[in-house]
């Protein structure tokens, strides 16, 4: 393969591969929603209500169902609330009618709650709801992020003419390679010490590609250590016949580590970037 120029090569690198759901996951804004619109509607009956306290404590006792809504009202999902004030510390049990209906009471009259409702602040417990939800799940998106490469490159991967569970595998152990091509990989799993999970394999008729993606969109410490890390694996699995270590990155990210990748990019000859998958790189390395 022609030596390639780093710096042009980083050039190529993207800002962001964010995709449309990326941002929220409505459906599932929308399924948590629906699993309490029934107690959210009942507790509708407080928007602007003369004596909230009186009439939250008359629904909890006929409908106790509804405390379950309460934590979600604070953009909270866990069903205990701990509070600590100048009595200590107590924990609020919101999974049930753990305690007596005067206790939730003055959760709901210290949180703002009653005030949020009863001052017409909102005009609807499901809307109001929503829109926590989709705040919520918005701190999703680190998680998202983390498959949205991963996704990318299974799209080239099948595009290439490879059949997951067939010539291609997801998430595959170095244990489980192993055993299932009889080959020795201790040079990559320090004598059998170490276990290590490949994001794909793919396997032609002479060779096992093991594949690992990442796509940084911003510095951290972690770039360096990862550049380190797969530095070390390219080294380790030139000892290894019939084998090869591919690395597919990208994101700006980079842009604060690009020392450490360069050492990398140096000693590894399959390294990647989406520039690169788009152009087809697939089809001239996995042969």
């Amino acid at each position: 393969m022609v030596k390639r120029n780093f710096t042009k090569w980083l050039e190529t690198f993207r800002e962001s591969i964010a995709t449309y759901s990326y941002y929220v996951d409505f459906n599932k804004v929308f399924r948590n929603v629906d699993s309490i619109k029934i107690e959210l509607n009942i507790l509708n009956s407080l928007i602007g209500s003369k004596n909230i306290k009186q009439d939250f404590e008359s629904i909890l006792a006929k409908y106790p169902e509804v405390i379950k809504c309460i934590p979600i009202l604070l953009a909270v999902r866990s069903t205990e609330i701990p509070i600590s004030d100048e009595n200590g510390m107590f924990v609020y049990e919101f999974g049930g009618m753990i305690y007596d209906i005067a206790a939730y009471s003055e959760f709901m009259e210290k949180s703002g709650l009653f005030d949020l409702m009863q001052n017409h602040l909102i005009g609807n417990l499901v809307d109001y709801v929503t829109g926590v939800e989709t705040g919520l799940d918005s701190n999703g998106r680190k998680n998202r992020g983390g498959h949205l490469m991963e996704d990318l490159v299974e799209v080239f991967i099948r595009r290439a003419g490879f059949i997951k569970d067939k010539n291609y595998f997801k998430e595959m152990y170095i244990s489980d390679i192993s055993k299932k091509w009889n080959i020795n990989l201790s040079a990559i799993s320090n004598q059998g010490k170490m276990e290590k999970r490949f994001d794909f394999v793919v396997k032609t008729g002479e060779k096992i590609y093991a594949i690992e993606t990442n796509f940084y969109g911003s510095s951290g410490s972690k770039l360096n250590e990862t550049a380190r890390s797969y530095k070390t694996i390219a080294n380790e699995a030139k000892t290894i016949p019939n084998f090869e270590f591919v690395w597919f990155t990208d994101g700006l990210g980079w842009g604060s580590a690009k020392n450490n990748l360069e050492e990398t990019f140096d000693v590894l000859e399959h390294i990647y970037c989406i520039h690169d998958i788009e152009n087809g790189i697939m089809k001239e390395i996995f042969r």
